[in-house]
């Protein structure tokens, strides 16, 4: 090979431009496929030139990384260099079927680097849906919370008016229950400022909470069967946190039921540790090819856990099965 140590100095060129190949796409590219371009001009020159290190063959990432990484106007300026730097080639070619060959080879990278850019676009778009989904529900949950605070304080507020007429220390209580009912209201109002919703209009049902996790195992059969167990006092958390609790074990059991390959039963605990409100579902079931991956399920309620001020982890555990723990501060501050 003539130049030999010039092929050496350009192919260490070609593996250090690697490194930068993410954060500078559009520059890697111009440098590999213009040296491969001067050297198809030197060999055009003189055939005797020939420079041909096919150990290089690594520069076909290089297109891959141009419409990976790469802007919408790098896309297109790159692929013109590269392809300009091919057509160069042509006229050393051995062959038609060389020539087809080629840029057929050159081709595919940049076709890969478009589709993964594309797949991890609507990825994006789609955990972006699940996360607003997500805060619009939760939104909705303490929209509900502040109608039901606010018609008991109109209920108090008349019965009030009417025991003022005659008894005055009935009226007064009456004044501390509306108080109180004001108070709550005026946080649930505060934390609903946080969370974003859609302009549907939510329907006012009750949200349900850590007393409906019985009910919900029992709605869900026996195979396998759903195990609960309440440590503590826990009848007195606020709505947004207790409403949280009884999401997160709903979707997990859901997750359970659906994933977990011979599970024989589902574990949930809830308990109060330390002013936060600790959930753990855990499974005994064979990991499936569905488990091993994030699903936007998950992705939902590490969102809900998120705004909550609280944390929120997924995965397989040792000895087999899936664990889902959450844990959100008793208080719930919506962030």
């Amino acid at each position: 090979m003539p130049w030999r140590p010039v092929g050496i100095v350009v192919s260490i060129v070609f593996a250090v431009a690697l490194m930068w190949r993410r954060t500078h796409p559009m520059p890697t590219t111009i440098v590999t496929f213009g040296l491969v371009s001067l050297f198809n001009v030197l060999t055009l020159i003189n055939a005797d030139w020939s420079w041909e290190v096919f150990s290089v063959v690594f520069v076909l990432v290089f297109p891959y990384t141009l419409m990976r990484w790469g802007s919408g106007r790098e896309q297109i300026a790159g692929l013109v260099f590269i392809w300009v730097t091919y057509v160069l080639t042509i006229p050393v070619a051995e062959a038609l079927d060389e020539v087809i060959g080629g840029a057929v080879v050159l081709a595919l990278p940049a076709i890969i680097g478009a589709e993964v850019r594309a797949m991890n676009t609507r990825r994006r778009r789609r955990i972006e849906q699940v996360r607003l989904l997500e805060r619009g529900q939760l939104a909705r949950e303490l929209h509900d919370t502040v109608a039901h605070h606010v018609s008991a304080i109109a209920i108090q507020a008349q019965a009030g008016t009417e025991m003022a007429k005659t008894d005055t220390e009935s009226a007064i209580q009456t004044l501390s229950v509306i108080e109180a009912e004001a108070s709550k209201t005026l946080q649930e109002m505060r934390a609903m400022v946080g969370a974003l919703r859609d302009d549907d209009e939510p329907e006012i049902t009750p949200a349900r909470g850590v007393a409906d996790l019985e009910g919900l195992a029992a709605s869900a059969g026996d195979s396998p069967l759903v195990r609960v167990d309440v440590v503590g006092d826990l009848s007195d958390l606020p709505p947004a946190v207790d409403s949280a609790i009884y999401r997160l074990a709903q979707e997990s059991i859901t997750n359970s039921i659906r994933h977990a390959r011979n599970a024989t039963h589902i574990d949930v605990s809830v308990a109060e540790v330390d002013s936060e409100v600790h959930l753990v579902v855990e499974d005994n079931g064979e990991l499936g090819p569905a488990r091993s991956d994030s699903g936007y399920g998950l992705i939902g309620m590490e969102e809900r856990a998120k705004l909550l001020g609280g944390t929120f982890s997924a995965g397989p555990k040792a000895g087999g099965g899936w664990r889902v723990t959450a844990a959100l501060p008793r208080n719930g501050a919506v962030r």
